[in-house]
């Protein structure tokens, strides 16, 4: 390939960058079937589908253990339930997770790469992922360098997305695009599709730290982008919404935008995310019917 092979990449994608073109897509999507997917089957599939986070400065040793000791409680207590699809933690954290964590079909996924800034040396980034990977993590959350992308410095951002991902290893590498932060249709393609090009196993909307967090309008464009690639390689790249995910329906809106873009191939938890903290007790009120703090 050219020298100029990240904006020939760019410009070579057919996805909508008109932003109120792709706003009245979404809300085309959500009349159309937002009513119709929200029941029980949809609720208990998404539940199955949450990564449940805690990224606290408080986070220790001990209240990660609790935390993961909930997430085999729920699994004595409710065979009939998927469990949560993996538990994401800070990277310090994943051995204590793997030496608590007793549900085989729970993941863990670790923030890396000097989350959620993503500003530090590359060598900082890969040591920490590669920690994190040895510790026990399955799944690694990178944030993609926004200084460089912004000032279309493509290739810097995508060596250093391609070295995170060799520093992995069997892990699978989710690359947070902090769509808040871009904020334009436009943007959101271009990240998007360096980002898969580079190696990303998921796209992820958003930290839910410093920036607005998931919109519906970036989950659209994503999503386009995730059917496109799919479409010229063959590989299919996981979508995550995060940052802001509460409510049972803002979680049924985006399945509706997955399942209405990608199809049914993407309705499994190895390919569709979301990141939460309060949306599992938000979900499990609506299939039980009675309000619940479990997690």
């Amino acid at each position: 390939m050219t020298e100029d092979k990240y904006t020939k990449a760019i410009a070579e994608s057919q996805v909508l960058t008109d932003d109120i073109a792709v706003k009245a897509a979404v809300d085309k999507i959500l009349g159309d079937h937002l009513q119709e997917n929200m029941n029980e089957e949809v609720y208990k599939f998404l539940f199955n589908c949450i990564d449940l986070t805690t990224l606290r400065s408080t986070d220790s040793p001990r209240s990660v253990a609790d935390f993961t000791e909930k997430v085999n409680q729920f699994d004595n207590e409710h065979p009939e339930m998927k469990n949560v699809a993996a538990i994401c933690v800070y990277p310090n954290f994943s051995q204590v997770v793997r030496s608590v964590l007793e549900v085989s079909d729970v993941d863990i996924a670790c923030v890396s790469g000097c989350f959620p800034s993503s500003q530090s040396f590359i060598e900082v980034k890969v040591a920490e992922t590669a920690l994190a990977v040895e510790g026990g993590a399955d799944e690694i959350d990178i944030v993609l360098n926004l200084g460089n992308f912004l000032d279309g410095d493509y290739e810097e951002v995508c060596d250093e997305i391609t070295e995170l991902k060799h520093a992995c290893r069997d892990a699978r590498l989710k690359v947070i695009l902090e769509t808040g932060a871009l904020k334009t249709a436009a943007n959101i393609k271009a990240a998007s599709v360096l980002a898969m090009w580079s190696g990303a196993d998921f796209i992820k909307t958003s930290t839910g730290k410093e920036y607005p967090g998931a919109s519906l309008e970036a989950a659209y464009v994503m999503c386009q982008c995730i059917k496109e690639y799919y479409e010229k390689t063959g590989n299919m790249v996981g979508f995550k919404p995060a940052g802001g995910v509460r409510s049972t329906e803002d979680a049924v809106s985006y399945y509706c935008i997955v399942k209405e873009i990608l199809g049914e191939k993407w309705l499994t938890n190895e390919y569709f995310r979301i990141g939460a903290s309060g949306l599992a007790n938000n979900l499990l009120t609506a299939i039980w019917g009675t309000e619940t703090k479990y997690f």
